[in-house]
């Protein structure tokens, strides 16, 4: 079952790609970016309450947080993962910038405390930071947790899914969407779509590695950069996001 899911993804995959070829191509030609089709309306802003069929919001997390309001007020987030203690449990906090993997696996590594948990808050950044922080919590056996009105946005979600079991409360939220691979007027469109290619496999690849289906990759395909598909505490469940088992 799990063998036609993957299949069925590689195709809906491929058939992104070669679109964003076209379009890369288009760019070269024109010697500029061409934009993406947008297939909806713009959506409604993040703090909009979300329901099924209505879960596209605009991704600007500095000015808007989900709906329900978190019990703890984060403040500003910082640009860059930060780890720390708050009344006794682990937090990581803060956008993903590159170099943060070393940075914050290194950290984790000599943390003066055993680290079981980590609550995560997080508007993404860096993938294949995330990617590769995610691994190591799983080879840590680190359990992650989202609380109530807390988000985990973009590429943490991939911190998420590195958890050896993911506690996350019916009201905090959690979204995905299409990831930056560059410019394409910095490299030729053959050049782009090798690194999206690239990309996304590995994204699948984690994912399925991690125990989630990675057919949640459909909403993030669909979801242009500047928007978020909020995914229902129903779907968390049908990809395996929610889990209280090893692996």
């Amino acid at each position: 079952m799990r063998g036609r899911s993957v299949s069925r993804m590689l195709s809906a995959v491929l058939i992104f790609q070669l679109g964003i070829g076209v379009l890369l191509v288009m760019g070269d030609m024109r010697g500029g970016p061409v934009p993406l089709p947008r297939f909806a309306p713009e959506a409604p802003r993040l703090d909009a309450p979300v329901r099924p069929g209505d879960q596209r919001r605009v991704f600007n997390p500095s000015r808007d947080r989900p709906a329900v309001r978190p019990a703890r007020d984060p403040g500003t987030l910082p640009d860059r993962l930060t780890l720390f203690q708050d009344d006794g449990a682990w937090r990581l906090e803060g956008g993903i910038a590159e170099g943060d993997a070393e940075r914050v696996i290194a950290q984790i590594d000599g943390a003066p405390a055993e680290i079981a948990t980590l609550i995560l808050q997080s508007p993404g950044g860096s993938v294949r930071d995330a990617l590769e922080i995610g691994r190591h919590l799983r080879a840590k056996g680190i359990a992650t947790q989202l609380l109530s009105g807390e988000f985990c946005y973009s590429a943490c979600p991939y911190l998420l899914a590195g958890g050896v079991t993911r506690d996350i409360h019916p009201d905090a939220s959690v979204g995905v969407h299409q990831h930056y691979f560059g410019e394409n007027t910095l490299l030729p469109a053959f050049v782009a779509i090798e690194d999206i290619q690239r990309g996304q496999s590995e994204v699948m690849t984690f994912l399925d590695d991690m125990g989630i289906d990675p057919l949640v990759m459909r909403h993030a395909l669909a979801t242009p950069p500047d928007e978020i598909y909020v995914l229902l505490p129903e779907e968390l469940e049908r990809y395996g996001f929610v889990t209280t088992d090893e692996g």
